[in-house]
């Protein structure tokens, strides 16, 4: 590999990491403490097959990111699923069946992938494809989820299956939020909140933050109110412009650097929540985790994508393996070629490059 240092060691540390602040923050939930402990064992065991295909030179990543859909109620300002036409209004075409993604789970565990994110679009229209995720209790499934789609149907597939997390989004209060997805929305929000907390299931938040909103997400308000309604696991996502004009929203290394600062704060004045960043600090990790390194993405269509805001795709999953999908032209090209080390003011990486990738899908 290229990497300056042993990428397995950094995904393994970060597992290890995650799962015992996970028990942690389940302290007085006896069924996620159980759920966690198995789980740890399973994370043990995925380490030690990625770390096999490593010394063969093959780098595995931990996560995958899957867009089971490409529909959605709602449309949120800035949107980069509706932005890169991975999400329409149109009625859903040539998606992966349930059967095919629960073929895509099953060569996942096998390759030792742990987590595997559930998105979309609207991921709780495909009730179908979460509960082929049921099925695998050796991978941690987190769905971002809007928040507004919650009914007893869930509660209940949540409730017996702790592998099955939900990660409400939310931008902030109620008049930030509804701004961007909706009026309404929050309050729907809080209600679905409130329900789960109810119901002693395990929810976390996914906080989207910009160059000027990112005081307000690490304000203690705003944590203390996600921690009353029930709140244990919040991702920090950082947000990749859709255009141009988009970019100046891009958090820079200042934001990133606070984030990292006040994370640390956080986690010791909140020991029942689990504080995470996506994609997390390109310098402890040696640049972006894209394109297989740390992560990819399977999009709704099957075509396999070095991340969800960089949707080029040379090699489909209906007709390879996930493995031969790590192993296309363009991933190799991209983790060998440099560009996720490459230094970038702001934002992604790939979007600063969207020239030169583009480019390598036509060599």
């Amino acid at each position: 590999m290229n990497d300056k240092f042993n990428i397995q060691e950094y995904l393994a540390e970060g597992v290890e990491y995650i799962i015992k602040d996970a028990i942690k923050a389940s302290i007085k939930n006896p069924k996620e403490i159980l759920f966690l402990h198995k789980f740890s064992k399973y994370a043990k065991k995925a380490t030690e097959i990625r770390q096999e295909y490593d010394k063969n030179g093959q780098n595995i990543p931990v996560f995958l990111i899957s867009s089971i859909t490409s529909s959605c109620n709602l449309h949120c300002t800035g949107c980069y699923s509706r932005a890169n036409n991975s999400c329409s209004d149109d009625d859903p075409s040539n998606q992966l069946s349930a059967e095919e993604w629960e073929e895509i789970f099953s060569q996942a565990k096998k390759l030792g992938i742990s987590f595997i994110v559930l998105a979309g679009g609207e991921p709780l229209l495909r009730e179908d494809v979460i509960k082929k995720a049921t099925n695998f209790p050796e991978i941690l499934f987190p769905i971002f989820t809007n928040g507004t789609m919650l009914n007893d149907d869930y509660l209940k597939l949540f409730n017996k299956n702790r592998n099955i997390i939900p990660i409400i989004s939310i931008e902030g209060d109620e008049k930030i939020t509804d701004s961007r997805r909706g009026e309404g929305v929050y309050s729907q929000l809080v209600d679905s909140m409130n329900l789960m907390r109810k119901n002693n299931i395990i929810f976390g938040a996914s906080l989207t933050f910009t160059k000027g909103n990112l005081t307000s997400l690490i304000s203690k308000e705003f944590i203390d109110t996600l921690y009353d309604l029930g709140c244990k696991v919040v991702f920090f996502i950082e947000y990749v412009p859709v255009n141009e004009e988009t970019y100046e929203k891009a958090p820079s290394d200042n934001e990133r650097e606070l984030l990292l600062d006040n994370l640390e704060c956080l986690r010791k004045e909140y020991d029942g929540m689990l504080f995470l960043s996506f994609p997390g600090d390109e310098k402890t990790s040696g640049g972006c985790l894209a394109a297989g390194r740390g992560f990819f993405h399977i999009n709704s269509h099957g075509g396999a994508e070095p991340c969800p805001a960089s949707p080029y795709s040379d090699i489909n999953v209906k007709d390879t393996s996930l493995l031969e999908a790590l192993n296309s032209k363009l991933f190799k090209s991209l983790r060998d070629g440099g560009i996720l080390m490459d230094e970038h003011e702001g934002g992604c990486v790939l979007f600063e490059h969207k020239k030169e990738v583009e480019n390598l899908l036509e060599k």
